[in-house]
């Protein structure tokens, strides 16, 4: 049909047009887990495609580029940070929530461009140094991004806004003060001092997320306030100049859902707005799928996806402020979607998948290691190789010294931690993965296992172990570890594992989820050992599901991603002993399959 006949249809029949219009539905979150901060665009001279980033504190490889013609279907298309020489200095941040802060991607004059802040929050607050900006430019957002760019910029979230003469004004938040700006050329990083004043927000805490639009004569300065979490929301000013002054909108704040508490959907704001051909506003957000509990207590409320992105429409009338959609799983309504629909009309280029795939990954000879997949801060990358001679269809993995936990449940001053992994995409998931151990571990506390991991103070893990000890004087209970530790990231001190012989294979589950805000169990580890089993039909690979044998069970309320979210994979560690690459082991068959996303909360 015609634009011409549509039109027709649409002024005769104005009650059927209005009945289709309401069959557009978004299905919220549109990129589930692990993607906090998002920053979209439209860009049509790249064939009316759709592109999104979001932030990755300490997971490498970053700033993933999401494409997408309908808005409802993404695919994975690069990683801005994608080489570890692109930026070293990450594996050396030694807090966890410190790493690549929310980044904004633009299009202007042919170029992609994120821009982004490397937080380092061991930094006092008063060292401006804890912020390094920096620019990511590639004239092809589906291959490889230039080499960041380093410039001034005395605060976090930077976002560019070109003027009338052609001048980036890139904003950043000052301190959680408020927000300045100042020109910055995002080819060489030359910033033109001094950074301006433009609004300090409502009172709202931690101003944050800053960005410009123009519209109508008006430039509007979006913020986020009140903290990522419970209180979080969207704020708005304007100014009939650039660089103001700005005025509030009456309405403030224009989005949160702190006093929704039957929404499934919490922490609602760090938004970003963008158009699409048709004109229709669009805005991207964070937000957890936690539920009307959250807003009582979010340190430890059972949200193990962590911050996801969402996808509301907005209207925008003229001379006003927007208006913007309340945050749900499921919206329908009279906005109209990009036509035509479906997961076919993603973009072919890219290597990477939808971004609620399954996996199936064989690891052939001659393939890489698929994008979506995650290290802990920057990977030693010779720990990992894709069918080594000998050993097709497995990815070799080299131990590290160092295990998930690391030196304090923080740091890694540098060092490794071998784990290779993928974000947790849906509300119930199933993770396998078959493990050559047998002829791998060889001496005592050489481990294989696979782990869900939010950060170094926050994991699960369940492994294979060799042990030179048979019994454990606490089996009830668990051993606890206190931390920090040695190297290891273990000192023992409620139980000793006395040498009785060379080492056996155990089952080792453990487990640490504390967070700054769990103070009185901050410094301890729980797990449970159990012998392996000499005939392992209890659950080898290939057994199926109603045989499989359940060793131990976690809360999702101890993985409490504060910034991030979780992902699943497979460790190789030595457990602070014998030094690094002191064995190789093979993985295979690594699946995960998606069963369930739940999108409200259950009323039973």
């Amino acid at each position: 049909m015609s634009d011409m006949q549509l039109r027709q249809l649409t002024s005769l029949f104005p009650l059927l047009a209005i009945g289709l219009a309401q069959q557009s539905t978004i299905t919220n979150p549109i990129l589930p887990g692990f993607h906090p901060d998002p920053s979209c665009i439209y860009v049509p001279e790249w064939n009316n495609t759709f592109f999104c980033t979001t932030s990755t504190f300490n997971w490498f490889p970053g700033l993933p580029v999401y494409a997408s013609r309908d808005l409802l279907h993404w695919k994975h298309v690069s990683n801005a940070l994608s080489r570890p020489e692109q930026l070293p200095y990450l594996g050396y941040i030694n807090r966890g929530q410190s790493g690549i802060y929310a980044p904004t991607l633009r299009y202007h004059d042919g170029v992609f461009t994120i821009i982004t802040t490397l937080a380092n929050q061991a930094l006092p607050r008063e060292n401006l140094t804890r912020w390094d900006n920096i620019i990511f430019n590639t004239k092809d957002p589906y291959g490889e991004w230039d080499d960041p760019i380093h410039y001034y910029g005395p605060g976090i979230d930077p976002s560019p806004f070109w003027d009338e003469n052609g001048v980036a004004w890139v904003t950043s938040t000052f301190n959680s003060s408020g927000v300045v700006h100042a020109p910055v050329n995002l080819t060489t990083g030359e910033v033109t001092l001094p950074f301006k004043w433009l609004w300090i927000g409502t009172g709202g805490a931690a101003p944050e997320a800053a960005h410009v639009y123009k519209k109508d004569d008006w430039y509007y300065v979006l913020l986020a306030e009140g903290g990522t979490r419970e209180k979080h929301m969207v704020t708005m000013a304007r100014s009939r100049s650039l660089h103001g002054p700005y005025e509030g909108s009456p309405d403030n704040p224009l989005l949160t859902a702190y006093n929704n508490t039957e929404s499934y959907f919490q922490a609602v704001g760090h938004v970003d707005l963008f158009q699409d051909g048709k004109g229709q506003w669009w805005a991207a957000g964070l937000t957890v799928r936690a539920g009307g509990e959250y807003a009582k207590d979010p340190y430890h409320a059972n949200f193990p996806m962590g911050h996801e992105t969402f996808l509301v429409p907005v209207e925008w009338p003229e001379g006003e402020f927007p208006n913007f959609t309340n945050v749900s799983g499921t919206i329908s309504g009279d906005f109209h979607l990009p036509q035509p629909s479906g997961p076919e009309t993603v973009p072919e280029q890219g290597p990477g998948q939808l971004v609620d795939a399954d996996d199936e990954v064989d690891f052939e000879p001659g393939s890489q290691i698929p994008p979506h997949f995650l290290h802990w801060r920057i990977p030693h990358t010779d720990n990992y190789k894709v069918s080594p001679e000998g050993h097709e269809n497995t990815l070799a993995l080299r131990s590290s010294m160092l295990n998930l936990t690391g030196y304090d449940g923080d740091s890694t001053l540098g060092r490794g931690q071998t784990f290779i992994s993928r974000r947790q995409s849906h509300s119930l998931f199933k993770f396998n993965v078959e493990v050559d151990w047998k002829d791998s571990l060889v001496r005592d506390s050489e481990e294989l296992g696979i782990a869900i991991m939010q950060d170094q103070s926050q994991h699960f893990d369940i492994g294979i172990v060799l042990l030179s000890s048979t019994e454990p004087k606490n089996q009830t209970s668990g051993i606890i570890w206190q931390i920090p530790p040695t190297e290891s990231g273990y000192i023992n001190e409620t139980t000793s594992l006395e040498p009785n012989g060379p080492p056996k294979p155990y089952i080792r589950f453990g487990g640490i989820g504390i967070t700054g805000f769990r103070r009185p169990e901050q410094t301890i580890w729980v797990e449970e050992v159990t012998e392996l089993p000499k005939d392992f039909s209890a659950g080898p690979a290939g057994t199926k599901d109603e045989e499989l044998r359940v060793f131990w069970y976690t809360r999702g309320d101890l993985l409490v991603p504060i910034y991030s979210g979780t992902t699943v994979g497979a460790y190789a560690t030595s457990n602070g002993r014998y030094g690094e690459g002191a064995f190789e082991t093979y993985i295979s068959k690594w699946r995960y399959i998606g069963i369930e996303q739940v999108i409200e909360e259950s009323k039973q």
